[in-house]
């Protein structure tokens, strides 16, 4: 197997947040480019739990823009994803502030009904469904605890900081969120 050596300048995976942080904040944006591919699945994906699905790949583009004018700010003693993390949810808050003003973007999902019932694809796409349609009934905080605990397991005391939050408020607009889905749920019929 041919092995070859990376120059210094070569930014492998590997790298910490922290350092790609330093390399940001010295003007090389490879770093940065690392860092959006580090985690702009995760920032996705609680943007679409959190947003209009519409307009998924603005929102996402926001986040990062505000990370990168944000860096020369950024705490070094706090963890890049949880900074980021919180300006997702800022992004996501500020979407749904705007949403709520203007009404011109209405959050309603349409389900297409299939006759392949014994199809597993189908139905993992009607209980994605169900869970989407289950968190549009939950308050946004509950939301977005919820989203971020239990779909992208990001641990309470860190949701903590996100939201800038106790934890202890964490653990209960979790154990409120949980109940209220389960409601959602039983209400459309799914044994829990």
């Amino acid at each position: 197997m041919l092995v070859v050596p990376t120059a210094s300048s070569d930014r492998p995976e590997g790298e910490s947040d922290h350092h790609l942080v330093q390399l940001c904040l010295q003007g090389d944006t490879r770093g940065f480019r690392l860092l959006y591919r580090r985690h702009q699945q995760r920032v996705r994906s609680i943007l679409y739990q959190l947003c209009d699905p519409s307009s998924l790949d603005d929102l996402v583009q926001e986040v990062f823009l505000r990370a990168w004018k944000g860096l020369p700010k950024f705490r070094q003693t706090a963890q890049f994803s949880t900074w980021l993390y919180r300006i997702a949810w800022n992004v996501a808050s500020d979407q749904r502030r705007a949403a709520a003003q203007g009404r011109t973007r209405l959050q309603i999902l349409t389900s297409q009904t299939s006759t392949q019932h014994d199809d597993p694809g189908v139905m993992h796409l009607h209980y994605q469904d169900l869970v989407k349609r289950g968190l549009v009934h939950l308050s946004f905080d509950h939301r977005t605890v919820l989203v971020l605990h239990d779909l992208e397991e990001v641990p309470q005391k860190e949701i903590a900081e996100i939201l800038n939050i106790p934890t202890g408020t964490v653990k209960s607009r979790l154990f409120h969120a949980r109940a209220a889905m389960r409601q959602f749920l039983q209400k459309e019929g799914v044994q829990i």
